[in-house]
Order: C-alpha cells, then sequence, then structure tokens
C-alpha cells in the first residue's frame, strides 16, 4: 500500500480504500449540520449579505470587505463569499452545511495523503486521516457556515506546503498560497511552515531554489496586502480586541495569552469540554507572572519544546514537522506577537490541528500491538461520537447561546448574546433584563451598550438610551461603526425610527 509513487496521484486500490475511508468518516460525524441553519455571523455575513443572493457575487466578492460595508466592512475573504453566493442560488441552507462536510472531508483527506507520504505507513496515514476528521475541536469550524473560511484556508495551506516539500513545484505551490490568502488570514503561516519543512529535512532543495521561493512569497504577499488595503482603507477602521483585552496593557495581555496555553493543549489533547466563548468572567485577565494559571500555560510550552528536542534526537523527522507546524499555525492567533478578536476561539485550532494528526501517525505508524490498536479505535470512536453530538449546538443563534449559558455559566457572552435574541424576538424589556446581567459580569464590552440602547428606545425610554450610549462611547476610540451597525440592524427589523434616533446620536469624527 505505500510502496505507490504517490499516495495522492497514485492507483493503488488500498489507498483508494484509506482515502474513501477518511473521507466518510469526516462526512458522517458531521451529517447532523444538513439540519442546522444560521447561527452568530452567519446572519450577517451569509443570510444578510446582499452579495451572497445573486450570481454576480461570486466576482463582486473580491471587491468588498468580508463583512458587509453596512455592518463592519472588516476583513478581506473574498473566496468564501464567492462559493457562499454561488451556493445559494439553490436556495437551500443545508446545502451549504453539505458543502462545508465536503470541504472538511477533502482536508482530511489531504492530512492522511501527507502522513502516508511522509512516514510510509498505511496504519500511520489511517490514524491521522482519522483523528483530523472526528477531532471535535473542528465542530465550531464545520458546522458553523462562516467556519468555511478556515476549511478553506487550511486544504489551500497544506496544498501549499505539499506541493513544495514533496514535489518543489514553486508556482503552483505560490497558486495554492495566493487562493490560501483569499480564503482566510491564517494561510500565510504555508511560507514558515514550508521553511520548517527544510529546517525538519521533509524537503530541502538547493540554495538557489530557496530564494525563489523567497522572492516568490514575497511577491504574492505584497499583491495580496497591496489588493487587501484597496478593498479596506475606505471604511473607517476599529481594532477588534477580544473582550479580556479591553484597556490591558501589552504585559497582561502576553501573560494571558501564556495562560491560554493551557487551553490550547487540552483542547488538542483531550477535547470532552467544548466552549463557544472564552471571554469574562470564565476566563480572566492575568496580570502577574507567577499567576498559577500562566505556570500553567508555560509548563504546556516546555512540555512541547522537550518534545521537539526528544523528536530531534530521534531524528523522527515528521513529529519534529508536526510539532513545529502546530506551533507555526498557532502563533498568528495565540495573541504573544499582537492582540486579536478572541483569546481562545476553537475554530482557529483546525489548522494547528493538522499539525497534531501527523505527530500521531509519526509516533503510533507501527500499530503491530493489537491492544494499542483496539485502544486508538475506541479514541476515535469516542470522537466521532463527541463531535457528532456538538454539532446540533449550532443549530441557529439561539442554540448557540443556550450553550454558551450551559457550557460557560460565568461569562458575560451568554447574557448578552440573549439581547440580541430577545430584540429580535420583540421583547425589549426582557433584552433589557439580560443587559443587567451581563454588565454585572463584565462592563467593558461596547456592543452590549449599544444593544441596551436599542431596546430602550424600543421602550421609549431615551433618557436611559443616552445614558446606554454614553457609556459606549466611553469604551471606545472610534465608535461610528457601531452606530452604524445597530442602525443597519434597525431598518433590518423595520425599525427605521430608532435607527434614525441612533444616527442622530452618532458623535462626529473626531468625538472621543
Amino acid at each position: 500500500m505505500t510502496t505507490a509513487s504517490d499516495p495522492v496521484t497514485g492507483h493503488g486500490t488500498g489507498k483508494g480504500v484509506l482515502y474513501l475511508a477518511v473521507a466518510l468518516t469526516a462526512v458522517v460525524v458531521y451529517l447532523g449540520a444538513l439540519r442546522n441553519g444560521y447561527a452568530l455571523d452567519d446572519v450577517l455575513i451569509v443570510a444578510m449579505n446582499p452579495l451572497t443572493h445573486h450570481l454576480g457575487g461570486v466576482w463582486q466578492a473580491f471587491r468588498e470587505p468580508y463583512w458587509p460595508a453596512s455592518f463592519a466592512a472588516a476583513m478581506y475573504r473574498p473566496l468564501p463569499i464567492a462559493s457562499f453566493a454561488l451556493d445559494l442560488q439553490l436556495h437551500h441552507v443545508a446545502w451549504l452545511h453539505a458543502v462545508n462536510l465536503l470541504w472538511h472531508a477533502g482536508v482530511s483527506v489531504l492530512v492522511a495523503a501527507l502522513a502516508l507520504r511522509w512516514t510510509g505507513s498505511a496504519p500511520g496515514a489511517w490514524l491521522a486521516g482519522l483523528v483530523f476528521a472526528v477531532h471535535p475541536v473542528h465542530v465550531e469550524a464545520v458546522a458553523n457556515l462562516v467556519g468555511r473560511a478556515d476549511l478553506m484556508a487550511a486544504l489551500f495551506a497544506i496544498l501549499a506546503v505539499y506541493l513544495a516539500l514533496q514535489y518543489d513545484r514553486l508556482w503552483w505551490s505560490l497558486v495554492a498560497l495566493a487562493l490560501g490568502l483569499l480564503s482566510k488570514e491564517n494561510a500565510a503561516v504555508a511560507p514558515a511552515l514550508i521553511a520548517w519543512g527544510w529546517v525538519a529535512a521533509i524537503g530541502r532543495p538547493a540554495p538557489r531554489r530557496m530564494w525563489a521561493y523567497a522572492a516568490g512569497w514575497v511577491v504574492v504577499g505584497a499583491a495580496y496586502a497591496a489588493v487587501r488595503w484597496t478593498v479596506l482603507h475606505p471604511y473607517a477602521r476599529l481594532q477588534h480586541l477580544a473582550p479580556v483585552f479591553v484597556a490591558a496593557g501589552p504585559g497582561a495581555i502576553r501573560l494571558t495569552a501564556v495562560a491560554a496555553l493551557a487551553d490550547v493543549a487540552r483542547l488538542l489533547v483531550f477535547p470532552l469540554t467544548l466552549r463557544v466563548d472564552y471571554s469574562p468572567a470564565e476566563r480572566t485577565l492575568v496580570t502577574s507572572p507567577i499567576d498559577p494559571r500562566v505556570l500553567l500555560g508555560a509548563g504546556c510550552l516546555v512540555a512541547w519544546a522537550v518534545l521537539v528536542w526528544l523528536a530531534w534526537r530521534r531524528r523522527d523527522r515528521v513529529a519534529v514537522f508536526g510539532l513545529g507546524w502546530i506551533a507555526i499555525a498557532l502563533l498568528p492567533v495565540a495573541n504573544l506577537l499582537f492582540p486579536t478578536g478572541v483569546l481562545i476561539a476553537e475554530r482557529t485550532l483546525y489548522l494547528p490541528s493538522v499539525g497534531l494528526a501527523l505527530v500521531v501517525s509519526a509516533w503510533l505508524k507501527n500499530l503491530a500491538l493489537r491492544p494499542l490498536a483496539v485502544l486508538l479505535t475506541i479514541v476515535v470512536l469516542a470522537g466521532g461520537v463527541r463531535t457528532a453530538l456538538r454539532v446540533p449546538v449550532w443549530r441557529n443563534s439561539r442554540s448557540v447561546t443556550l450553550s454558551i449559558l450551559d457550557d460557560s455559566p460565568d461569562s458575560y457572552a451568554g447574557p448578552a448574546g440573549m439581547i440580541g435574541i430577545y430584540l429580535s424576538e420583540g421583547q425589549p424589556k426582557r433584552a433589557l433584563e439580560a443587559l443587567q446581567l451581563s454588565t454585572r459580569v463584565y462592563d467593558r464590552v461596547p456592543t452590549v451598550y449599544l444593544e441596551g440602547a436599542y431596546a430602550a428606545f424600543k421602550l421609549g425610554r431615551s433618557r436611559l438610551a443616552d445614558s446606554l450610549l454614553g457609556r459606549l462611547e466611553q469604551l471606545c476610540q472610534r465608535c461610528l461603526f457601531y452606530y452604524q451597525f445597530e442602525a443597519t440592524t434597525a431598518r433590518a427589523w423595520g425599525d427605521t425610527a430608532i435607527a434614525e434616533s441612533l444616527l442622530s446620536r452618532m458623535p462626529g469624527p473626531g468625538a472621543p
């Protein structure tokens, strides 16, 4: 099975069975997603996005921000938007979810192919593909429609790496990198993964060829940056920070990020407990380097470094590469280099978990011992069951919010999510009650006050609305985006008068 010339293009029956089994497993555990609708960001990015509702959106997506201009005008991810526009021609949300399943199946097969090529072990490839296919940490990326950006970016990034390291196909690798960047920004790690592959001796071209790759990366990166800037610069920019980082200094942000590594390690290795939200007071700011949370996160980092060292000493190149892959793919979203919009998000672990699958395939590629094979079968089955049971959480915004209330009872985000739900259901009084619960836990999230002002206007309490908007303006430096966002939502719900009230109270461009 492992002697054919290429696990991707070869015609061996064994490889065909392997890839078919991995693909089917990746689909079967997510069949429940076909019953899901639109949840959270799906509503604004897909359901309410004008670009996705006509075929012209397929090419217009390349001239518009990922978030609709009327809501946020943030980020540049044209390929997912183009794919949504194409899919919605069938007018069935189940089809959109089915396409997500196909993307996940494709990534899972590609992970198995990498393991088969680089370990030379059929059992290792089976294990890598199945572990990746059923890993519960992937549920958010696969079962939530907007997670498609993570799926597409992962597939193209893996292709860019594979084409470079296995075949030294510079131009095709650069094409895959460009497609990855147009899917989601985290595909930018592909050049670092390729360079790490050279270090790990997965593939190492001549020095002149390495310089050709570097030049190609610079050209692709510069072109992408120029297009991205052209599309996004007309819009007012607002720094989106994770709520826990609001008003935090650089030191506290990094200490909190180090502490979060314990969560990352647990989610990758033992993902029994899953959460939609990791926000205050479920996860709070860390300000001391001797805080037990920092020590635990640092301990995970040290354990990773020891594993890299041991794999290097044993000259286990696939394990070295896989361990490095985890760190490289995680770094842009780890809040160590710069703060991002989330402290921890399970969807951001989709690409890093490819490295975990490669490590598992390298360490357990010889499954001659029957008890070990039985144990690993049980682990894969357990992962599949956990994944299948988690999928319905993403049925709609209400189910997601209820899961936050159950899984993260200390978080402000559960009550905060209920504000919008109550408003959409025409219950502004209950929305204000949810506002009080949310701000009692954490009172530094601007959007909560804006939604509260919406509810106050709905009840005819303009003085309360002004007070809440005053609090909003204390928390942010450039509030125009928030007003425009909520005014657009008000119009979509038929509350034109409230939209005008919000816009009339919008501070001028020079306001703090």
